[in-house]
């Protein structure tokens, strides 16, 4: 794949974590968001991203310098016009969506291959709106990008080979494993993710457990790298509550109805790492805060120590 051939609109986490990624492959990626303050945020959260790497050993300080290198930031939609691929991360709102779209068909050579990272929405809806719907597939990367091994690839009703295997062109640059999928609302990890997170929330609301021991259950009884509520956190209560709203409305299941406490978190700004707390408080490093070796946790009627 050419190099300076691959564009990223949305400089949020997962813009960020694929801009990361693809820059430590050895390729030149642009990252893009509508102002200039947005991505040099995104840029600068990618900074920070290496910086935890480095601490852990994971990189070095060349290492750092090599892959802020290979991102271009810009606020300029303009520069996709001769992209070979333009990968879309913005917020999960369909519209939103389906605007940026239309205004990258207007800009982008016929082709061009777009990606949606959508968790939940429609490929063939997104794409509809293009001249050329074929040309639109998803690819759902898990956060954090550059440590997740996994990539789902979502094929459209009218996705076509050619785009197919550009996706799988750019899942191999990436090192990831990817899987196959014909889409249906959720694809296979949100779909089957989500019950799980909302159950545990119930668990919790319903004064079964404390979170920390919820999560430990998970843990130690079904091999779970990150506990439910841990997990939840680390993705964003309102990203996770946004996918259960887009279940329920497409699927018409009770099962993907958020949990009330979750809605109560989410309204109360209470969102998981990005704000400090969520079922549990974190540091400005992600970290979570202990106090004597105990974990503090928060819960929807406030705060205690386990």
């Amino acid at each position: 794949m050419p190099k300076s051939s691959i564009m990223i609109v949305g400089a949020g986490v997962m813009g960020q974590g694929l801009a990361e990624a693809i820059a430590s492959s050895g390729t030149d990626v642009t990252l893009i968001d509508r102002t200039t303050k947005l991505v040099e945020r995104g840029v600068k959260g990618i900074g920070e991203s290496i910086d935890r790497e480095i601490s852990r050993w994971g990189l070095t300080k060349a290492d750092k310098k090599a892959i802020l290198a290979r991102i271009n930031a810009t606020s300029d939609l303009s520069v996709t016009e001769d992209a070979e691929i333009v990968i879309e991360s913005i917020p999960e709102e369909l519209e939103a969506k389906r605007k940026l779209f239309r205004e990258l068909d207007d800009i982008c050579s016929d082709k061009t291959v777009f990606v949606t990272n959508t968790s939940t929405l429609s490929i063939s809806e997104i794409a509809a709106v293009i001249k050329h719907p074929e040309k639109v597939i998803g690819m759902h990367f898990l956060n954090p990008v550059t440590r997740i091994p996994l990539v789902e690839i979502v094929k459209g009703l009218k996705t076509n080979a050619h785009t197919f295997n550009k996706a799988v062109e750019l899942a191999d640059l990436l090192d990831k494993k990817w899987i196959t999928v014909i889409e249906y609302p959720g694809y296979v990890t949100t779909r089957i993710i989500v019950p799980v997170l909302n159950e545990a929330i119930h668990v919790l609301m319903e004064g079964v457990a404390t979170a920390e021991d919820i999560d430990e259950a998970m843990k130690l009884g079904f091999g779970f790298n990150v506990g439910p509520l841990t997990l939840a956190d680390m993705m964003g209560l309102d990203v996770v509550m946004s996918w259960m709203e887009n279940l329920i409305k497409e699927l018409s299941d009770p099962k993907y109805s958020p949990c009330p406490l979750l809605r109560k978190m989410v309204r109360a700004g209470h969102l998981g790492v990005k704000t400090g707390s969520g079922f549990f408080h974190y540091d400005e490093e992600g970290n979570k805060v202990t106090v004597n070796g105990r974990t503090i946790e928060a819960s929807g009627e406030g705060v205690f120590i386990k």
